[in-house]
């Protein structure tokens, strides 16, 4: 299998030239664009992820493969980016460091980090790997958060995946020793990513989940080689997972008195710092879990209401609606 994906990874990965990348780039999306400098080169703002023949991808986890033997500019992302060279090394460079990752490693570049990659050979295979945010539900990385032993690296897995403020400046780099599990599986997580089929999103979200906690173990038991930057205090990161653990029956002064906070400072601090009021917060998570049940269960709608937190069903549909753009009937009629 290995063989065959490194053919079709070679398929894919042909040099390119720069400029023609930035104009086939700034004509699909608008949200590529110079946002500093440093020294002479420009840094880029890249927000769009792209498929290996340059059409936008709005994926939550998307795969591509690095050109070869191609100029790449200082760039950031808003979202989080793993890069693993299959074949030969590649070597990353920031503001101020170079960092040689070498085959089968993995480095994962936090949100808004300025990085370049210096050109890979013509026989190198490099891929690259982008989570957004929303791949993985905070409980998801809450529960890799809380593994026994191997704490470092699970801090640091959840603070870069599910915080966009912890990302700044910050790279993981994670020495995996060509451990056969983690390989495999990569290889197993760009296989089903580049042969979809039924189920395809949900085994690689579950595969990548995998993976995080194969490096954990290795973390614990191999003592793991791993390097990253400053810690961060993560209270927006426990204030939304409260949210997300009790959305049906939150209230703010609840909310407010298990972190010990005054209800309007924690108000204050919810929309600093997501763009979202306390009960826009409440919403989403509210209507989420209504469109998962929709989406699964044959419940009645009116159920659904009341599970999530809605005593009203009106305005459990209004609220629907104005989140979704269609009435929940017509959600479940189109995704079940």
């Amino acid at each position: 299998m290995k063989e065959e994906i490194l053919r079709l990874l070679r398929k894919n990965n042909s040099p390119r030239n720069w400029s023609d990348v930035l104009a086939t780039v700034e004509k699909n999306g608008n949200l590529t664009k110079k946002v500093g400098q440093i020294g002479d080169e420009p840094i880029y703002r890249f927000f769009d992820t792209y498929s290996d023949d340059l059409t936008l991808n709005s994926s939550s986890i998307s795969i591509a493969a690095q050109p070869t033997k191609s100029f790449i500019p200082y760039h950031i992302h808003d979202y989080v980016e793993i890069m693993i060279p299959l074949i030969e090394d590649c070597v990353v460079v920031l503001e101020h460091s170079e960092i040689k990752v070498k085959q089968n490693n993995l480095i994962f570049m936090g949100n808004r980090t300025i990085h370049k990659v210096k050109p890979i050979s013509k026989k190198g295979v490099v891929v690259n790997i982008a989570l957004r945010s929303s791949a993985f539900s905070l409980n998801e990385l809450d529960y890799l958060n809380h593994r026994e032993n191997g704490s470092n690296i699970s801090n640091i897995l959840f603070s870069l995946l599910s915080n966009e403020e912890y990302g700044e400046g910050r790279y993981s780099l994670f020495e995996v020793n060509h451990d056969a599990k983690i390989t495999n599986l990569i290889y197993d997580i760009i296989s089903e990513y580049y042969h979809p089929d039924i189920q395809s999103d949900q085994l690689i979200r579950l595969e990548m989940l995998t993976l995080f906690s194969l490096l954990i173990r290795q973390a614990a038991n191999a003592e793991i080689k791993v390097k990253d930057f400053r810690k961060k205090n993560n209270n927006l990161l426990s204030l939304l997972l409260y949210i997300e653990k009790h959305y049906s029956n939150i209230t703010l002064q609840k909310m407010a008195t298990h972190f010990g906070f005054n209800p309007n400072y924690l108000s204050d601090y919810l929309k600093k710092h997501t763009g979202k009021t306390f009960i826009q917060l409440v919403h989403l998570q509210r209507i989420n879990v209504a469109a998962e049940y929709l989406t699964y269960t044959t419940a009645p709608i009116e159920r659904i209401a009341t599970k999530v937190g809605y005593e009203n069903p009106s305005y459990f549909y209004k609220i629907f609606k104005k989140y979704f753009g269609i009435s929940p009937a017509e959600y479940r009629q189109k995704n079940s």
